[in-house]
C-alpha cells in the first residue's frame, strides 16, 4: 500500500463523521450539563430555601450516578446492543432534563439529577465504544480530538450559557435547553447509528453495585447533614455515615471475590496504577470541590449577575483549552513524573490568591489566577490517566478504565459534598442579627442577610439595617469561602506526595490491542 494510500485510510470518512456527530451532541449535552448547573448552584439556594451543602447534592447526586452505570454501560452494550442502548441513554437523559425544570422541592430536584445522571453516565462511553467501531482503534487519535471539541468548550460555555439563561428566563431553563437537542439527538441517533448484534457477555456484579452506590451515597449524606444538625452526635449525621462506611468497606472486602467484580481492586497491584489512580482521586476532590464555590464567591459575596459570574470563569476553561492537547502530545514523549509536577505547580500558584478573597479582591488578579489554574489542569488530567492505564496488559485495560473513571467521579462527589459542608459550617458561624427572623422563623445572621442583599437588593428594603452590619457580613463571607478555599489548596500541595512518585522514565506499553479492548470502557472527563 502506498503511503498515500494509507493516509487516505486514516482519514475520517462521511460515514464515520455522520456516527461522530451523533456521539459529539450527545456528549455537549452531558459535559455541558455538569458545568451548566455550577453557576445555579445560588440561585438553588435562594429558590429552594436550602443551604449550600444541600442544594450541593444536584451536582453530587449527578456524578454519584455517573460513577453507577459506568461499569453497567460495558456490560449492557453487550447485552443490548450499543444503538439501543445509546438511545435508551439519550431518553433518559433528556426525560430526566425535562422533570428537572419541574422540580418544585429541592428534594425532587435532586431526584431528578439521579435520572439525569443515568442517562448521561453511559452516553460517553457507549458514544466512544459505538465511534470506535465505525472508525477502527487505528483512527481513534482523530476520533478523540472530534470528541475533545465538547470536553475543550464545556468549561467555558457551560458556566456562561447557565448565566445567560438564568439572567434572561429562569433557572428551569438550564434543563430545557436539553430537550430540543435530545429530541434532534434520538432522531439523529436512529438515522445514523449501525444496527449491532447484542451479544451477552460476562456477568455483571450486582452485589457490588448494591453495595458501593448506596454506601457512598448514604456515607455524603450524613456527612453533608452536619452543618444543619451542629454535631457529630445527631443521628442523622452518624447513622448514614455508619452504614454507608460499612457498605463501602463490605464492597471492597467482597471485591476480591467475584470473577468479574464492579470495580476491579487487583488491578492496584500494578503500582503505576495506583500511585497515578491516588494523585487524580486526591486532586480532583480538591480541584472539583472547590470549583463548584468560585462561580458561587462572584455572586453571593460580590454580587454579580450569573451571566457575569459565568464569563469571570471563562479564563480558566481558555487556560485548559491551551495546554490539553499540548499535554497530550507530551504524554507520549515524556514521561509523566516531569511534566505533572510542573502543572500542579500551576494549580498552587494559581489557587494561592483565593485563599486570599475579601469583598474587594482585583477581578484581574483572580481571572488571572483561574487561567494559570486552568493551564496546570490542563496539563494534569489526561497524562495521569493515560499514565494509569498505559502499563496495563490489553486485556486488563477495560477495566483499568472503569475504575479510573469510577474514582474520577467519586473524587468529584466526595468534593463537591465536603467543600460545601465545609462553607456551609464556616458561614452558619456568623453574628445573628437580634430580633430578625426568616420567613421560616429562623435567626437571620450578617452573613446571611449580606448575601441576600447582594442577590437581591430588595431584601434590605424589606429589612433595614445598619450598613455596618452588611459590610461585616460580607467580610465575613469572604472570610469563609477563603477558608475553604484554604482547605481545598492544602488537598492539591498533598497531590505533590503521589505526584513525586509518577514514573520519570519511559515506560514500556502494553497497550498494543489489536482488538481495540482499549476503547471498550474508555476515560471520560466530565
Amino acid at each position: 500500500m502506498t503511503q498515500q494510500s494509507v493516509a487516505t485510510a486514516d482519514k475520517l470518512d462521511a460515514a464515520v463523521l455522520k456516527v461522530a456527530g451523533v456521539v459529539v451532541l450527545g456528549a455537549i449535552m452531558s459535559i455541558l450539563d455538569v458545568t451548566v448547573v455550577s453557576v445555579a448552584l445560588p440561585t438553588f439556594q435562594s429558590e429552594f430555601d436550602a443551604s449550600y451543602a444541600r442544594v450541593a447534592w444536584t451536582m453530587t447526586a449527578y456524578t454519584l450516578a455517573l460513577a453507577t452505570v459506568i461499569p453497567l454501560s460495558g456490560w449492557a452494550a453487550d447485552r443490548f446492543g450499543t444503538k439501543r442502548l445509546y438511545m435508551v441513554a439519550l431518553a433518559l437523559f433528556t426525560i430526566g432534563s425535562g422533570l428537572c425544570a419541574t422540580a418544585d422541592t429541592i428534594g425532587e430536584l435532586i431526584g431528578y439529577r439521579v435520572l439525569q445522571g443515568l442517562g448521561g453516565g453511559m452516553l460517553m462511553p457507549l458514544g466512544m465504544t459505538i465511534m470506535t467501531r465505525a472508525a477502527g482503534p487505528h483512527r481513534i487519535g482523530r476520533l478523540m480530538a472530534v470528541l475533545g471539541i465538547p470536553m475543550l468548550l464545556g468549561p467555558i460555555g457551560g458556566p456562561i450559557l447557565g448565566g445567560w439563561l438564568i439572567d434572561t428566563a429562569s433557572w428551569h431553563w438550564i434543563f430545557l435547553i436539553n430537550l430540543p437537542i435530545g429530541v434532534v439527538a434520538l432522531i439523529y441517533a436512529q438515522m445514523a447509528l449501525p444496527k449491532d448484534a447484542p451479544e451477552p457477555s460476562e456477568s455483571f456484579d450486582f452485589v457490588g453495585m448494591l453495595m458501593l452506590s448506596p454506601g457512598l451515597a448514604l456515607f455524603l449524606y450524613g456527612v453533608s447533614s452536619l452543618p444543619e444538625a451542629g454535631t457529630f452526635a445527631e443521628a442523622k449525621v452518624w447513622a448514614p455515615m455508619l452504614v454507608g462506611g460499612a457498605l463501602v468497606v463490605a464492597f471492597v472486602l467482597y471485591s476480591f471475590k467475584p470473577r468479574h467484580p464492579l470495580l476491579d481492586l487487583r488491578l492496584f497491584r500494578n503500582r503505576s496504577l495506583t500511585i497515578a489512580s491516588l494523585t487524580l482521586f486526591v486532586f480532583i476532590i480538591a480541584f472539583m470541590g472547590a470549583g463548584l464555590l468560585f462561580p458561587s464567591y462572584f455572586l453571593q459575596v460580590r454580587g454579580e449577575t450569573t451571566l457575569a459570574a459565568g464569563l469571570l470563569m471563562a479564563p480558566q476553561g481558555i487556560g485548559a483549552m491551551i495546554t490539553m492537547p499540548i499535554a497530550g502530545t507530551l504524554a507520549d514523549r515524556v514521561p509523566i513524573g516531569r511534566t505533572v509536577p510542573f502543572a500542579l505547580g500551576l494549580i498552587v500558584v494559581g489557587f494561592f490568591s483565593f485563599t486570599q478573597v475579601d469583598p474587594q479582591t482585583s477581578y484581574w488578579l483572580l481571572g488571572g489566577s483561574l487561567f494559570v489554574m486552568g493551564l496546570g489542569m490542563g496539563g494534569t488530567m489526561m497524562p495521569i490517566m493515560t499514565s494509569a492505564l498505559r502499563t496495563l496488559q490489553a486485556q486488563e485495560v477495560a477495566r483499568g478504565s472503569t475504575l479510573v473513571n469510577i474514582l474520577q467521579q467519586i473524587g468529584g462527589s466526595v468534593g463537591a459534598a465536603v467543600m460545601s459542608v465545609i462553607l456551609t459550617n464556616e458561614l452558619n458561624g456568623s453574628r445573628v442579627i437580634p430580633g430578625l427572623v426568616d420567613p421560616n422563623g429562623n435567626p437571620v445572621t450578617e452573613a446571611g442577610l449580606a448575601i441576600a442583599s447582594q442577590q437581591r437588593p430588595e431584601v434590605l428594603q424589606q429589612n433595614p439595617v445598619d450598613p455596618s452590619i452588611i459590610e461585616r457580613g460580607l467580610d465575613f463571607a469572604a472570610t469563609s469561602f477563603a477558608t475553604t478555599f484554604w482547605v481545598a489548596f492544602a488537598l492539591v500541595v498533598l497531590t505533590f506526595i503521589p505526584a513525586a512518585l509518577l514514573p520519570r522514565r519511559r515506560q514500556p506499553a502494553q497497550l498494543d490491542d489489536p482488538q481495540g479492548e482499549l476503547v471498550k470502557t474508555p476515560v471520560v472527563i466530565h
